[in-house]
């Protein structure tokens, strides 16, 4: 289905042709001045130049081959060269109408569906969540659910870190915890138990503790860097161990993140990428790529064109230990080998860019990952307080995730019980809804580059363009429905009527856009455009809403029309918040 641009740039191109001109001249878009027109042509103007002619002129010639087409209410030329569209109530109604029967209302992805990999969630075993890994996954499960809606087949995995000297400290403070547990005791040749021996709340304050350790005692450093060698040479008590951290962190994740809406196909860590590091490093040295610096070795980045100098990316350390880049590169060779993906997505915090470059870089030198693949580092800004400074606790820690949701569920219970209308458990129930949305619609509404203000007052607001606001649109139009339908009237064959007020037509043009936003928001992968429309069509609902009698009217046609806009409305919004991973409760 083309869209509502394509339509308009169609006639215009024969228009331009007609008068015996290039058709590329035909470039249409949302018109910049609402208050004239809906949408414009500019390019009389461009195409002055080649003809030697006066842009009006030939805006001119254009407009008088439309002047009678049934798709334009008004279409005129004004000076210096514009062309000024207004849409006939007609083409518009006729258009919507035709988004209703559409799969996926008209939106296409014209490129061939692809195997993409997001990488998201960077969460770490035997810590918990923090409010620095929201953003992470809120992003990513959206980027996650563009790609999918847009036909690609999407794998999402969390990749944890999983691996390193973090395990080695639990182990030894473990041993120095509870010595008599079996791991321990160098005679022990049974089966060790398949119970861990801690809960999460244990391990969660073990690593914290032995972190600490680490620091004032250096013979528990040297015992923790031991363990670690042993972990990572597959010792057996290391390793069952290890077996019991990644069981009970997983179980804890998982949990944490079903609470956000977000859930990964893949629960591959560093670990996984371990076992192809050697054979990897090897390679980069037998092709010549990778050579020694300073007794490590490096593989150098620096392409022509760089405005800046990039600094070579370590493989391998003097020591013979891998950096965070050799598990990447690593990681890269194991999803290559299992998956073959098209192209590769990873969100990160935006700091790490230079990280990824080198990757990235390596990654196609070495001939790792395909040189067609696409690679794409999706780095996103901090979530500060208000005094502009990262979120923080009160007390001045890192605040855990699940505080935060708790904390933004209790500000977004209270207004709902301002105005009370349903019992205690359900308003429960329902605040943990709203609250989530507004949580993500908070962070999803910012561009991900940029650094955004967590303000908990305004992200629980129900007004303004805020999470609460749009559920509450949804929810109101699903009132409405649900009002129609209890008066014994159906939702089935209805269809929209030409707009008879300017609220209507407005509603109309906005669930129009959806085709085009769509696109912007698949390529760019830019959720935040996503929720500009979600706010856009939901004011368009609400002028609309204000403006006319639904339910009170009492021309049979015409309620059915106004009905079936409502319905497409709702159907568009609820499409768009589950892009977002954003549910909408019954009522509030």
């Amino acid at each position: 289905m083309n869209t509502i641009v394509e339509k308009i740039t169609e006639q215009l191109q024969n228009a331009f042709a007609e008068c015996g001109y290039d058709r590329k001249y035909a470039k249409v878009s949302l018109s910049n001045r609402p208050d004239l027109c809906e949408y414009q042509c500019n390019g009389a103007m461009a195409a002055a130049k080649e003809y030697k002619k006066a842009p009006f002129m030939i805006a001119d010639e254009v407009v008088a081959k439309l002047d009678k087409n049934p798709l334009f209410d008004r279409i005129e030329s004004v000076k210096p060269g514009f062309i000024n569209i207004i849409l006939s109530g007609q083409a518009v109604a006729d258009y919507v109408n035709e988004m209703t029967q559409a799969k996926q209302f008209g939106y296409e992805n014209p490129e061939k569906p692809k195997t993409v990999i997001v990488d998201y969630g960077g969460a770490n075993a035997a810590k918990p969540l923090h409010v620095g890994h929201l953003r992470s996954a809120v992003i990513g499960e959206s980027v996650k659910r563009i790609q999918r809606f847009a036909g690609n087949k999407v794998i999402g995995d969390v990749h944890l870190g999983d691996w390193g000297l973090q395990m080695g400290l639990i182990i030894e403070e473990l041993r120095d915890r509870k010595p008599e547990l079996p791991y321990f005791d160098e005679q022990f040749t049974g089966e060790y138990p398949a119970e861990a021996p801690f809960t999460i709340s244990e391990l969660e304050e073990i690593y914290p503790a032995a972190s600490a350790k680490s620091k004032e005692d250096a013979a528990f450093m040297e015992r923790a860097h031991n363990a670690t060698l042993k972990l990572q040479s597959g010792d057996k008590a290391c390793t069952a161990i290890w077996k019991h951290i990644m069981a009970v962190s997983k179980a804890d994740l998982k949990k944490n993140y079903d609470n956000l809406n977000v859930s990964f196909d893949l629960w591959k860590g560093e670990s996984d990428a371990q076992p192809y590091i050697p054979s990897m490093v090897q390679e980069m040295i037998d092709k010549g790529l990778a050579y020694e610096s300073q007794g490590a070795m490096v593989v150098d980045i620096q392409e022509e064109g760089d405005t800046k100098e990039l600094p070579p990316c370590i493989v391998r350390k003097s020591d013979g230990a891998a950096l965070y880049a050799t598990s990447d590169l690593a990681t890269l060779v194991e999803r290559e080998k299992l998956y073959q993906p098209d192209a590769y997505i990873y969100l990160a915090d935006k700091r790490q860019e230079l990280h990824f470059t080198q990757v990235f870089r390596v990654a196609k030198k070495a001939g790792i990952v395909n040189p067609q693949a696409e690679m794409t580092f999706l780095g996103f800004g901090t979530m500060n307080g208000k005094d502009g400074k990262p979120f923080k606790t009160r007390s001045g820690g890192v605040m855990r995730l699940e505080h935060l949701i708790a904390d933004i569920n209790e500000a977004v219970y209270k207004k709902m019980m301002e105005n009370r209308t349903m019992d205690e458990e359900e308003a429960r129930a329902t605040a943990k809804i709203v609250g989530l949305a507004a949580l993500k619609y908070g962070d999803l509404s910012n561009q991900a580059s940029k650094d955004y203000v967590f303000d908990i007052e305004r992200f629980a607001s129900f007004e303004g363009n805020t999470g609460p606001y749009i559920l509450y649109t949804i929810v109101r139009i699903k009132s409405i429905l649900n009002k129609y339908t209890d008066s014994g009237k159906t939702l089935e064959n209805l269809s929209m009527n030409p707009a008879d007020s300017a609220t209507e037509k407005a509603l109309m043009l906005s669930l129009a856009k959806f085709s085009e936003i769509m696109a912007a928001v698949y390529t760019e992968k830019a959720p935040h455009k996503l929720c500009q429309f979600i706010y856009e069509v939901s004011n368009a609902f609400n002028g609309f809403y204000h403006d006319t009698k639904i339910l009170a009217e009492t021309d049979e046609a015409k309620q059915k029309g106004y009905i079936a806009l409502i319905c497409l409305t709702k159907a568009v919004l609820e499409q768009c918040i589950e892009l977002l991973a954003i549910e909408c409760p019954d009522r509030m």
